[in-house]
C-alpha cells in the first residue's frame, strides 16, 4: 500500500492519515477560483497542483478520455468480511483513525528476518493467485473474496482490512484508478488492466506487494505503460544497497519514466514497513533532493506509479479510491525488500 508526501510541503498518503499542507506563501497566492469552471486550482508546480484537486474538486463522471473507455465508476461495496477470533490482528483494527507513519526505520535481527520472509513469501503467493483471477466478467469484489480467504485460510491478516475504515481485504485499481481502488460489484471489462496491492500480517510482521494484471485484449498502449512501470521498479531495487541515498531510488525511476514520456505520481510513495505498516523511511519515486541512507536490514517498499497523462490525483468520495485527473490510464508496481550486505533481497517473492 502506498504512502503519499511531497518534499515542500509533505502530505502523507490516505493510508497514512494526517493530509495536512505547509508552504510560506499566503493561502491568497497559493489559490485561484475559475468560477465558470466551478474549480479551485492551485498556483504551485504541476506535482502540487494535483493536492488541490485531491482536496477540493472531486471527479467529473461525465467525462470519457479519448473515447475509448468509460471513466471508471464506483459499484455497490459487499458487507464486511469477518476474521477468526484466532489470528493475530495488527493493533490499529477496530480504530478508524489511521496510525499514521512511525518515526525510525524497520531494521530487524535474524528472527525478524525470517518473519519478514514468510510475510513476504505469503503476500507474493497470495497475489500471484489474485491475478489468475483476473477475466473479463469477474467483479473486483470476487478478487476480494479470494484474497481473503487466503489470507486467513496461511493464519495471517487482510492488513488493509479496518486500516483507517478501510472496508476491504485488498485494493483493486482499475484503469486509471491510480491507488487505493475498494473492490465492489463492477465487474472487469476485456482490455482494462488492474493492480492488485496485497499485505498480510503474518506472525506480527506485514508483506506487502503489488502488481498490475492484464484483462483479456489489452491495447498497445497500456501494455507498454505497464512494460516500463515494471521496470522503473526493477532498476530502482537495482541500484539499493547500504548506505545508499534514498534519493537515488527516485532519480532511477523518474529517469526511466522519462525516456517513455511517462509520468511519475509524486504524492504517493512507498515506505518502511515490518512490524508496522508504514514506517520511516517515505520513499519517493520521483527526483528529489531528500536526506538519507539505507542501512542493514532494513525493510521498506517501493512502489512506482506512472500514468500516460496527468499525475494529478483526484479523490473519490469515499476517500479511498485515487484517479488520475484527466482519466488518463495508471500502472504501478510495488515489492518489499530487505538491504543486505550485498544490496537488496526482493521478500515479494514465491
Amino acid at each position: 500500500m502506498a504512502g503519499a508526501s511531497s518534499l515542500q510541503p509533505r502530505i502523507l498518503s490516505s493510508f497514512v492519515g494526517n493530509r495536512f499542507i505547509y508552504s510560506t506563501q499566503p493561502l491568497h497566492q497559493l489559490f485561484g477560483y475559475d468560477s465558470g469552471r466551478n474549480r479551485v486550482s492551485m498556483q504551485l508546480s504541476r506535482s502540487l497542483s494535483g493536492l488541490t484537486n485531491l482536496l477540493f474538486n472531486g471527479r467529473n463522471l461525465d467525462e470519457v478520455p479519448n473515447g475509448k473507455r468509460k471513466r471508471l465508476r464506483p459499484g455497490k461495496v459487499s458487507p464486511y468480511r469477518p476474521v477468526p477470533d484466532h489470528i493475530p490482528r495488527p493493533p490499529y483494527v477496530n480504530s478508524q483513525q489511521p496510525p499514521g507513519i512511525v518515526s525510525g526505520p524497520e531494521v530487524h535481527d535474524e528472527k525478524g528476518i525470517e518473519c519478514m520472509r514468510a510475510s513476504g513469501r505469503l503476500a507474493a503467493q497470495v497475489l500471484d493467485h489474485a491475478g489468475t483471477l483476473v477475466k473479463p466478467g469477474v467483479r473486483t469484489d470476487e478478487i476480494d473474496e479470494a484474497v481473503h480467504q487466503m489470507i486467513i485460510d496461511n493464519g495471517a491478516y487482510p492488513s488493509p482490512l479496518g486500516y483507517g475504515g478501510f472496508p476491504k481485504s485488498v485494493c483493486t485499481s482499475v484503469n486509471e484508478c491510480i491507488c487505493h481502488g475498494i473492490p465492489d460489484s463492477r465487474a472487469l471489462e476485456d482490455g482494462d488492466i488492474i493492480n492488485i496491492d496485497v499485505t498480510v500480517y503474518l506472525n506480527g510482521y506485514h508483506g506487502d506487494t503489488s502488481a498490475t494484471f492484464f484483462c483479456g485484449d489489452v491495447d498497445d498502449e497500456a501494455r507498454n505503460l505497464v512494460k516500463v512501470t515494471k521496470e522503473c521498479l526493477d532498476k530502482a531495487i537495482s541500484v539499493c544497497a547500504p548506505g545508499v541515498e534514498y534519493k537515488k531510488i527516485g532519480k532511477a525511476i523518474h529517469d526511466h519514466a522519462d525516456k517513455y514520456q511517462y509520468g511519475v505520481v509524486q504524492q504517493f510513495v512507498g515506505h518502511g514497513v515490518g512490524r508496522v505498516f508504514h514506517a520511516d523511511p517515505v520513499i519517493l519515486h520521483y527526483r528529489n533532493r531528500g536526506r538519507g541512507h539505507m542501512v542493514l536490514n532494513q525493510t521498506f517498499t517501493i512502489e512506482p506509479m506512472l500514468t500516460i497523462g496527468s499525475i494529478n490525483p483526484v479523490m473519490w468520495n469515499d476517500n479511498w479510491t485515487v484517479v488520475t485527473e484527466d482519466g488518463s490510464l495508471s500502472a504501478q508496481f510495488e515489492h518489499t525488500i530487505l538491504i543486505t550486505q550485498d544490496g537488496a533481497e526482493i521478500l515479494t517473492k514465491c
